[in-house]
């Protein structure tokens, strides 16, 4: 599949007028970006690699204190339509490093903390039949409400409230797969189809010797998103960060078919 990516974003800077931004698509072996322009007025960048060698962040030194961003792309997924419930357990002494890394805890999602839920209720299933009894109680379990959390809200608290955003529901999918030694890293994404339109967030799981892209929101299957970044959770792979405070102005994420 084909898609077209648009983003513009203006924004109120603080005086460094620094941004430290994560929004280009990343070349992997599942996506092509045949085309990709970032402009961003009055504005100096410099590129360093995304977190597990996935994609790249761009530091922009900006020269006014508004931020006026455009960022387009043409991409091509040739990612698999996958059966996820047949889908093999990895033993933990066969996982590659980058999947080790992502069995540990982390500020949003303290998996930790789960270890004895996931044995009660998925316990008698393994690999991709565990993953798959995972997302279907998450379907059952959280209602998505826009605007019923914010940046600070853990994993802990929407286990609670059973409630959130796709960053909820991200941070849900990587506690509870870890808890059941399932790999599993936050994962932002453009995404086809999702509503509202915006930066998207998902997970991402090691079961049979790679990586598989899961939105347990289900606005969107895996061979409908484009993958940007990955990370332990949000704090990772937040689409902006500043110095100081900055203020939106607009912002407009569109992703269509070509």
């Amino acid at each position: 599949m084909k898609l077209k990516i648009d983003v513009s974003m203006n924004y109120q800077l603080d005086p460094s007028r620094r941004v430290l931004l994560t929004l280009e698509a990343a070349e992997t072996e599942e996506q092509v970006v045949h085309r990709s322009h970032l402009d961003i007025d009055h504005a100096w960048i410099r590129r360093v690699e995304g977190a597990g060698r996935v994609g790249q962040r761009s530091w922009a030194h900006i020269g006014i204190d508004q931020m006026w961003l455009g960022y387009t792309a043409e991409v091509e997924v040739q990612r698999p339509q996958v059966d996820l419930a047949s889908l093999r357990p990895t033993a933990l002494h066969d996982l590659p490093g980058e999947a080790l890394c992502a069995l540990r805890p982390s500020r949003f999602c303290q998996s930790d903390k789960f270890t004895a839920f996931v044995d009660r209720r998925f316990g008698g299933l393994e690999g991709g039949a565990k993953l798959a009894a995972i997302l279907d109680w998450i379907d059952e379990e959280m209602i998505y409400v826009p605007a019923s959390s914010d940046a600070e809200t853990t994993v802990m608290e929407t286990f609670v409230d059973r409630q959130g955003v796709c960053r909820d529901y991200a941070h849900m999918v990587c506690a509870l797969c870890r808890a059941a030694d399932i790999p599993a890293r936050y994962a932002s994404v453009y995404g086809l189809g999702v509503v509202p339109q915006d930066f998207h967030a998902v997970a991402q799981v090691w079961l049979d010797g790679a990586w598989r892209l899961v939105d347990a929101t289900r606005m969107c299957a895996p061979h409908q998103m484009v993958l940007i970044a990955v990370g332990r959770d949000a704090c990772d792979v937040a689409f902006m960060e500043t110095e100081g405070f900055a203020s939106m102005i607009t912002q407009q994420v569109t992703v269509t078919p070509l």
